[in-house]
């Protein structure tokens, strides 16, 4: 009898070990997810820190720059395209992410072609204004590129665990699905080709 009861409790003491063990894996995947949650948060806080300077650039370089409406324009409608697109933490898959990054990536040309078209106005470069919301927008995408690393970071560390055995079962059995990554854009691979 006494032999059944030190098995019986040795067997009980393994269950409760496997469940408290279970438990604290889930509870640090759910701290894993939330990190990720967070990170995604930070990147789309300064991407919208940079939708929110566009309109004091273009209302700057509008007034010197007046014949130059459709890059003006255009950048108004790749910001109000960008702004449109969101994606639920919860829900970032590739294919979302790209669409983000697409959208992203459309207003970037188009701030760059409105930086280029300043490069014919002197006074414009000149102007304390523009150069205060340039700086500014060049420390926001440094931002930017810190955040989206940071997410990525965040992603690449989640999904490892995710994916390591025995961490693995628990987080079937919870539902954790991988999150996705930034891609580099289409032909980013390739270096642009510079001519004199």
């Amino acid at each position: 009898m006494k032999k059944n009861t030190i098995i019986l409790v040795s067997v009980l003491a393994f269950f409760i070990l496997c469940i408290f063990w279970g438990i604290s894996r889930y509870n640090a995947l759910v701290n894993k997810d939330e990190a990720v949650k967070a990170e995604w948060s930070n990147v789309e806080n300064q991407y919208q820190r940079r939708a929110d300077l566009i309109p004091n650039l273009v209302a700057t370089v509008k007034g010197y720059a007046t014949h130059e409406s459709s890059t003006l324009e255009g950048v108004i409608a790749a910001r109000a395209k960008a702004t449109q697109i969101t994606i639920d933490p919860d829900k970032i898959t590739p294919e979302k992410l790209q669409q983000f990054q697409a959208a992203q990536g459309e207003l970037g040309s188009a701030l760059g072609k409105l930086m280029m078209i300043t490069e014919n106005y002197p006074e414009l470069k000149a102007n304390e204004n523009f150069k205060e919301l340039q700086a500014q927008l060049e420390g926001t995408e440094n931002r930017i590129t810190a955040a989206r690393m940071n997410f990525i970071n965040s992603a690449k560390e989640f999904n490892t665990t995710i994916r390591n055995f025995p961490t693995n079962i628990i987080a079937s059995l919870g539902n954790f699905e991988k999150k996705a990554y930034f891609e580099a854009e289409k032909g980013s691979e390739k270096a642009p080709t510079v001519k004199f």
